[in-house]
């Protein structure tokens, strides 16, 4: 069964970090971009940030810039998304997703983790 697996979640207080992961079970990541979701209760989903296949190319959206950095091991299969200087703001599900190119049409989602910045 090709699935994605977030991990990392958690409660944090303002300022501080979590890391976020998201692992390929039943395929492989290398031939995707891999896109980084949130949703917080009551908002619509929004692009957090982006990384190529190669992993050469990274986008983000302006609310997390400098803040937050993905990366990818294709050797572990695993893409990550380091979150530092974390804001109440930042409190939703994440999720990650497939897609062929950065700009393109999303494949498949993960089922998303809770993410909850308070103090």
């Amino acid at each position: 069964q090709l699935q994605l697996v977030e991990s990392g979640g958690g409660l944090v207080q303002p300022g501080g970090s979590l890391r976020l992961s998201c692992a390929a079970s039943g395929f492989t990541l290398d031939y995707y971009a891999i896109g980084w979701f949130r949703q917080a209760p009551g908002k619509e989903r929004e692009g957090v940030s982006c990384i190529s296949m190669s992993g050469g190319s990274t986008n983000y959206a302006d609310s997390v810039k400098g803040r937050f950095t993905i990366s990818r091991d294709n050797a572990k299969n695993t893409v990550y998304l380091q979150m530092n200087s974390l804001k109440p703001e930042d409190t939703a599900v994440y999720y990650c997703a497939t897609r062929y190119y950065c700009s393109g049409p999303v494949g498949a989602w993960g089922q998303g983790t809770q993410v909850t910045v308070s103090s």
